[in-house]
C-alpha cells in the first residue's frame, strides 16, 4: 500500500483550552497492528471487527488522502427546502461562495466523508466567522473513524443564527478540518448574507 502514502500539510492553530492540559495523542498504529493485539478477548476482536471491518484492504480511492471530504451541508430547521449544500471536492469552487439566510433560523452543519486507509483519531470542525471589526470561532470535534467504503455524517449541535437590525449583513467564514495531529484536511471560505426573510 505504499503508493497511498501521502504527505498531509500541518495547520497552525491558536491556543485553545484543551491545548493548555497537555493533552497527546496516542501513538498511530497500523490496521493490522490494531487487529493482531488482544486475540484471546472475543468482546475486543468483535468490536474491532465492527468498527474496521474484515477487509485488509482499506485503501479505496489510493489519488486521494486518509480523510475525503465530500460536502458540507447546512440543514435550516423547519425549513427543509432552503438547504445549503457545498460541494467540498470542486475545490475550484471553494471561495467567494455567498449563501443568503433568514435571521433568527435554527441549523446545524452536517459534514459527509470518507475515511480510508487507517483509523483516525480527533477530527475537529471549525469555523472563523468575520464581520467588520468582530470576530468569533465555532469548533466541534468531530471524532474518531476507521476506514470503510461507505460515508460518514456529522451533524453540529442546533445553532441560531444571529437576528435583528444589528445581527443583519454579511459574515465571511473559514471553514478548516484536521485531525488530531493539526493535519490540516481541507480549508475553504464561504459568505453568509442574513437577511430578514429568504431571498434569492
Amino acid at each position: 500500500m505504499a503508493e497511498c502514502d501521502e504527505q498531509v500539510p500541518q495547520v497552525e492553530e491558536e491556543e485553545t483550552d484543551d491545548a493548555k492540559v497537555a493533552y497527546k495523542p496516542p501513538a498511530e498504529k497500523s490496521i493490522q497492528e490494531i487487529m493482531s493485539t488482544d486475540q484471546e478477548d472475543e468482546s475486543l476482536k468483535k468490536y474491532k471487527q465492527q468498527l474496521l471491518g474484515e477487509t485488509s484492504d482499506t485503501c479505496f480511492w489510493p489519488d486521494k488522502g486518509n480523510v475525503i471530504l465530500r460536502k458540507m451541508t447546512v440543514l435550516v430547521e423547519e425549513h427543509a427546502d432552503k438547504v445549503i449544500e457545498i460541494n467540498l471536492e470542486e475545490q475550484s469552487q471553494l471561495k467567494d461562495m455567498k449563501f443568503v439566510v433568514k435571521e433568527g433560523c435554527k441549523y446545524r452543519l452536517m459534514i459527509t466523508f470518507n475515511v480510508q486507509r487507517e483509523i483516525v483519531s480527533g477530527l475537529r470542525f471549525s469555523n472563523k466567522i468575520g464581520r467588520s471589526i468582530v470576530n468569533s470561532k465555532e469548533e466541534y470535534m468531530v471524532g474518531s473513524y476507521g476506514p470503510r467504503k461507505e460515508v460518514y455524517e456529522y451533524k453540529s449541535p442546533l445553532e441560531e443564527f444571529p437576528k435583528g437590525m444589528i445581527g443583519r449583513g454579511e459574515y465571511k467564514v473559514k471553514s478548516t478540518f484536521t485531525d488530531d495531529d493539526k493535519n490540516l484536511i481541507l480549508q475553504w471560505e464561504w459568505t453568509i448574507d442574513i437577511k430578514k426573510d429568504w431571498k434569492d
